[in-house]
């Protein structure tokens, strides 16, 4: 495993835009199968749905080792933003952590840096942890910028008052996300090294003890070896996260 693994890993689920009440079988499955223990007693096993889904499922959860979070927050805390949700409306549902900063929200919604870092401060503010996302397209790693990208995104994503407690970041390759390609794992090893040094370097001591997570078409049958690789704390899992079954054998990766 990792040769950072005194930070605690994380397996996180994103439903995206999926999920009805009836979806959420699958997972009080997961919930009921972290009752076993055994590997699950040393991660943290999150998911999370769609904003629909929030407060149902985190009631589900009470008492059980399962994490609940939201896929997106506004920046403020109120106010009139139709359409949004707030950091402090998904706490107070139940959630404990926000994703921040996805492709999908950048590419599909224009976010930029600054953007995703303020809806990193709101989910501080909220008392929420800030998963944030970072990751280069096709094209920019075809011309060799990923390390550029990654870092000028967390250099303007991550907020000076991020902690380990508070803040997880996701190298999520946007080229990798739903497409069933995946970097090598030197690849990987390379950005997540980059990523581990570059926060260093932004919030000191407390950089050396994020968890960083690997996203892109993780499934049951790469996962042991991707979260295998130095500084990589973890996954954030998309579609694989959406059945049981395949959400389980990712988290089996840290099995013994």
């Amino acid at each position: 495993m990792s040769t950072t693994r005194q930070i605690r890993p994380l397996v996180a689920g994103n439903w995206k835009m999926n999920g009805l009440k009836a979806g959420l079988a699958e997972a009080l499955k997961v919930r009921d199968s972290l009752k076993a223990g055994g590997a699950t007693a040393s991660i943290d096993v999150m998911i999370c749905p769609p904003a629909t889904l929030v407060g149902a499922l985190a009631e589900a959860a009470k008492g059980s080792a399962l994490i609940v979070g939201g896929q997106d927050c506004h920046p403020n805390a109120n106010g009139a933003h139709t359409g949004d949700i707030a950091a402090e409306m998904l706490a107070d549902v139940g959630a404990r952590a926000v994703i921040v900063g996805h492709s999908e929200r950048r590419w599909d919604h224009g976010e930029l840096d600054g953007q995703v870092r303020a809806k990193a401060e709101a989910a501080h503010r909220a008392g929420l942890i800030a998963i944030i996302c970072v990751g280069e397209t096709a094209g920019e790693r075809k011309i060799g910028l990923t390390l550029d990208v990654v870092g000028r995104q967390l250099t303007g994503s991550v907020p000076k008052a991020a902690t380990a407690a508070n803040t997880v970041i996701a190298y999520e390759p946007v080229w990798a996300i739903g497409t069933g390609l995946t970097p090598t794992v030197d690849d990987v090893a390379v950005v997540h090294r980059a990523i581990r040094e570059a926060l260093g370097k932004l919030i000191g001591a407390e950089g050396k003890a994020m968890r960083i997570l690997y996203g892109g078409s993780v499934k049951p049958s790469n996962a042991k070896e991707l979260m295998a690789v130095a500084n990589v704390d973890g996954a954030l899992v998309g579609g694989a996260s959406l059945k049981a079954d395949d959400f389980c054998g990712i988290i089996a990766a840290y099995g013994a």
